[in-house]
């Protein structure tokens, strides 16, 4: 209309500026530019990859006056680092020069030419400046439409189609395993412009879509955003109706900006003004890099200039422009992508797998909670049979004073467990509540030492309000007799045998008595996220135990040998704690399902598999 140690947060290692890493090409009279061949094609399955965004570059094609240079260092960077940070599309937002005359449009034409050789997917759209601002999409054949228009664009692969008038176009871009859909509309849609719009959205109705439009969102001086008089008209007429559209994105004002909306269908818009046209140099070819990363759930932003970024020789005003850290040029965003697109794209769930193939060699155990009604009580009478057929079975027990709901069926689960299901503890202390299974009597694992090693494993989540002090050290797998028992007799002999539990602060935590030691073997985990389903595991090797999560081996695993489990007699307990041979703290969460083995597996091996 951003901190140094920061910037480079998209680079791979060995990775230089863009001043270092462009060569002049003939044709384009000596400006730097990146050979066409470096633009491979993007990774289309990676859940990272990279939107590059390129706001007003008016000043730059302004009559005679102005420089080309910025933008050229812009798309040159964008080309050389396609592949390293898999830059999927590059979309500009709108005036693309001041006067919207033939010759500024063969300036900037020139320097796309680089994009066009490569056959790097981009799109533009007319800004005021491009056309006569006082106009729809319906004012004809002009200097943009003969520079920009859609036959220019059909040489991009991922262009789809424009309305009739050309003003408006559509693009389709592969990443991270799904379509995602472009809108680059005009300054000013008319009512045709918006039903064409519409329509695009219609046929393609799983695709997250982005609208790059020119004017929606204005900002004041702090930076606080808000819809301008035309954005609420397009936010009324269009946006807010249009749940598949998460991210907008425009020039035209300045300073930049951000908004997050709430659509008519009560989900999370994020509405973006990126302008730097009032900066050193016409805004210096300043890009903004949208990096998506779908598995972690997080758009991370940075806006910068290539042109000043890839030199060493800047003065102070330069140093000031190369890069952008204030909160609305750096920054990321939270998206659960899966949960925001879920109503019009829902993932679909894979059936439930079987069970004889997680009956891998040395199975000494394997529960899964399936077959209840969502909600339920779990009845004290109801067996939960052991799957291995070894009669290692469960049965509810609860805490006194505790009720039926202190332990329920439920169905949520982990998608990447083999059941489709899960059980829904609701553990406490102070006043202790709760209920937990235990094996029966006649259960052979019930005597076990381990001493060849073994394996335990389970899916887990834990609520938001897991760190409120109540559910502190509650187990998800423990041995009901201590270590006393056993005839252990350091650190504290009322310890469990052997207990899987979490500290106040949600550690993961592995502490037993083996059979080699007098006192306690303990592994420690770092704090889990909350609402989430993790995968756990311990692995014992016959000598050490390693803790895992989500197949990820932890950091703080004892090297003093701990071999076998010291057998205390009795039996065992899923979700719940022990100290002084009683329960002590039922599980606060959801467990999925439970497997023990007799022998170390290999992560490739754990419940995760395919």
């Amino acid at each position: 209309m951003t901190d140094s140690s920061r910037r480079n947060f998209l680079r791979g290692a060995g990775i230089l500026g863009a001043g270092a890493a462009v060569s002049a090409l003939p044709g384009l009279n000596g400006i730097a530019a990146a050979d066409p061949d470096v633009a491979r094609r993007p990774d289309g399955d990676s859940p990272r990859f990279t939107v590059a965004v390129m706001p007003d570059t008016q000043y730059l094609f302004d009559e005679d006056r102005g420089d080309s240079t910025p933008v050229d260092a812009s798309l040159s960077y964008v080309l050389r680092h396609a592949h390293d940070d898999n830059v999927v599309f590059l979309a500009h937002l709108g005036d693309l020069t001041q006067n919207g005359q033939a010759r500024e449009f063969a300036g900037i034409s020139r320097s796309f030419q680089m994009l066009d050789r490569a056959r790097f997917p981009y799109s533009t759209l007319a800004g005021n400046h491009d056309i006569d601002g006082s106009t729809d999409d319906q004012r004809g054949r002009t200097p943009y439409l003969d520079a920009f228009g859609p036959q220019r664009q059909r040489n991009s692969p991922t262009f789809r189609g424009s309305s009739k008038d050309g003003y408006n176009t559509y693009h389709v871009f592969q990443a991270a395993g799904r379509e995602w859909l472009v809108l680059a509309m005009d300054w000013r849609p008319s009512a045709a412009g918006f039903a064409w719009a519409k329509q695009v959205l219609a046929q393609h109705p799983r695709m997250p879509a982005i609208l790059t439009i020119h004017e929606l969102v204005n900002s004041d001086e702090q930076g606080k955003a808000f819809l301008s008089d035309f954005g609420n008209q397009v936010w009324d007429e269009f946006v807010n109706q249009s749940d598949q559209i998460f991210l907008t994105l425009n020039g035209h004002y300045w300073p930049p900006g951000r908004l997050v909306k709430r659509n008519a269908a009560g989900h999370d818009v994020h509405l973006h003004l990126t302008n730097y046209q009032d900066r050193y140099y016409g805004g210096s070819g300043m890009i903004r890099l949208y990096q998506f990363d779908v598995a972690r759930g997080v758009i991370d932003v940075r806006t910068f200039s290539p042109w000043l970024d890839g030199r060493r020789d800047l003065s102070e005003l330069e140093r000031i422009e190369a890069e952008r850290s204030t909160d609305v040029d750096y920054f990321s965003i939270d998206i659960d992508f899966d949960k925001r697109f879920a109503g019009f794209a829902p993932i679909p769930v894979p059936p439930a797998r079987p069970v004889q193939p997680q009956l891998v060699p040395g199975t000494v155990a394997y529960w899964r909670f399936e077959g209840g009604r969502a909600g339920a009580p779990v009845p004290d009478n109801t067996l939960i049979k052991d799957l291995t057929g070894r009669g290692n079975d469960l049965r509810r027990a609860t805490v006194p004073g505790s009720g039926p709901d202190a332990l329920t069926y439920s169905a949520d689960f982990s998608p990447r467990q083999p059941s489709r299901a899960s059980l829904r503890f609701d553990g406490a202390r102070n006043p202790g509540r709760g209920a937990y299974l235990q094996t029966v009597d006649s259960a052979p694992m019930n005597s076990l030492t381990f001493q060849r090693g073994y394996t335990v494993e389970a899916f887990i989540r834990l609520p938001e309000d897991f760190r409120d002090g109540t559910h502190g050290w509650c187990g998800i797998f423990a041995r009901l007799g201590n270590g006393g028992a056993a005839g252990k007799s350091g650190d504290d002999p009322n310890e469990s045998a052997a207990t899987f539990s979490l500290s106040d602060g949600a550690e993961l935590q592995w502490a037993v008595f083996p059979l080699n030691q007098n006192g306690i073997s303990t592994n420690w985990g770092h704090e889990l996220p909350l609402a989430k389903w993790w995968h756990v595991a311990v692995v014992n090797d016959g000598r050490r135990s390693t803790l895992y999560v989500d197949g990820c081996p932890l950091l703080r695993n004892p090297k003093t040998p701990a071999i076998g489990l010291a057998n205390p007699g009795g039996s065992w307990l899923v979700g719940a704690s022990s100290y002084q041979g009683k329960v002590e703290r039922s599980f606060y969460g959801e467990i999925g399902e439970v497997r023990v083995v007799d022998r170390a597996l290999a992560p490739r091996e754990f419940l995760l598999g395919g």
